[in-house]
């Protein structure tokens, strides 16, 4: 059966180092670069289109009615040329948006799309771009984007279709924002964990370098940046077995955004099982890669709880998120790092070795709290948190995981969260479990 990872891994293989220096593009609209710079705020989740060939209706309308409790507006339809049921997929997604008032909008994977294919592209956006459910940015047209597919020229398509297109790709390189002659209207990034291009793993935390390269030549040319936004990735395939240095990152990443004011943001992802870096339900709706072995009962849901103030604020312009209840969202790994697995035939992943043994906790408190971690054998250990987002992390040990909040000398909430340590394994697995408590 075809695999998902094939996908990401033949797309991120052929990584450029540089893309071709063109003269910076003359005469540009001042009126359409205010326009850009000065558009309303919105926020997009990235939809693994390609395993989801079993999807009805109803289970695109529950996904997208989670999505927009969160405060997300769009899902992008990642999908190839290459599925039997693309296109089948893609007019479901499209009629539950309309139904449930929500919108998407294609992200052509270009591991399977080339340059070859204009026509059919064209035929696609012909179909949807005045579409009820298609996402619109704002009076610019109708949103599309890629995975990689930097080279591929958008102008045939955009002069093919009677309704504006406004396209938005992902740039390997972000010199292309500024350079690129293939009429491209913004650069969308997959630069979301620490790393210096490409696959390679650094140690953390999650800085804005390379999105400070994209906004310097998306702002020179008048064009928008669509910035990534990623809790996590880990991944254990025979073909790429590695895990990003991105532990505090569920919390981090969405401040940054709220300093950095971004005109798009994507998060990475919403359903792609096997990186680990889903914020929505785990779907038995889905074909299994194989990604089953370290996804399946490691829910990631309550990373939306730390995401809904954060898109709030964001939305609203404001520097810092507003917190209307008191909870509590904790993640974790199910083994130390050290461990050996004992039937792995893969070895464990790369960059383990610059993780920490932790377990990480947000508090979103209304007003300061006392928090105590119980993790395995270690002792009870407390801290004062402030009110608003603050993420601690504690020291690892073996055993069942144990979290209170009191204020007053009262617990307002708490207890065993879902899943103990172990120091014994078959296989490896660097995802974490995310659970809450409110």
């Amino acid at each position: 059966m075809k695999t998902i990872f094939h996908r990401c891994f033949a797309a991120l293989s052929v990584l450029l180092n540089a893309l071709p220096v063109l003269s910076l593009p003359h005469g540009q609209d001042e009126t359409q670069l205010v326009t850009r710079q000065s558009a309303n705020k919105y926020v997009t989740a990235h939809f693994m289109v390609g395993i989801v060939e079993n999807y009805t209706l109803e289970d695109w309308k529950t996904d997208m009615e989670l999505a927009k409790e969160t405060g997300i507006d769009a899902f992008a339809l990642n999908c190839a040329s290459i599925d039997s049921y693309t296109d089948t997929q893609l007019a479901l997604a499209y009629e539950a948006a309309e139904e449930v008032s929500f919108k998407v909008f294609i992200s052509f994977d270009f591991a399977y799309w080339s340059n070859g294919d204009t026509a059919r592209i064209t035929s696609i956006m012909q179909t949807y771009a005045s579409h009820p459910g298609q996402f619109q940015y704002d009076d610019l047209g109708a949103l599309v984007s890629t995975f990689v597919g930097d080279s591929f020229n958008w102008g045939p398509v955009k002069n093919a279709n009677e309704h504006k297109i406004f396209a938005v790709p992902n740039l390997q390189d972000p010199n292309w924002a500024a350079n690129a002659n293939t009429d491209i209207d913004g650069a969308f990034s997959w630069y979301a964990w620490p790393t210096d291009g490409g696959n390679s793993i650094i140690p953390g935390p999650m800085t804005t370098i390379w999105d400070d390269r994209y906004i310097s030549n998306t702002e020179r040319s008048g064009k928008v940046y669509m910035a990534p936004v990623s809790p996590w990735f880990s991944t254990h395939f025979n073909t790429k077995n590695w895990v990003f240095i991105c532990e505090d990152q569920p919390h981090l990443r969405w401040k940054q955004m709220l300093e950095m004011k971004p005109q798009l943001i994507e998060i990475i992802s919403w359903n792609d099982y096997g990186e680990s870096h889903y914020i929505g339900p785990y779907s038995s709706a889905h074909s299994d890669d194989g990604s089953a072995q370290w996804t399946k009962d490691f829910p990631h849901d309550a990373w939306r709880i730390i995401a809904k103030p954060y898109i709030a604020a964001y939305k609203a312009g404001l520097e810092t998120p507003t917190v209307e209840r008191d909870e509590l969202v904790y993640w974790y790994r199910p083994t130390p790092k050290g461990v050996t697995c004992s039937k792995d035939p893969l070895g464990p992943p790369n960059g383990r070795d610059m993780l920490s043994d932790s377990i990480f906790v947000t508090t979103l408190l209304t007003e300061p709290a006392t928090l105590s971690v119980v993790s395995g054998s270690q002792q009870a250990v407390e801290v004062e948190v402030d009110a608003g987002i603050v993420t601690t992390n504690f020291t690892m040990g073996v055993g069942e995981q144990r979290f209170s909040l009191t204020r007053g000398g009262e617990e307002i909430l708490g207890g065993q969260g879902g899943l103990d340590v172990v120091d014994a394994c078959d296989f490896y697995n660097f995802n974490v479990y995310v659970g809450s408590f409110a």
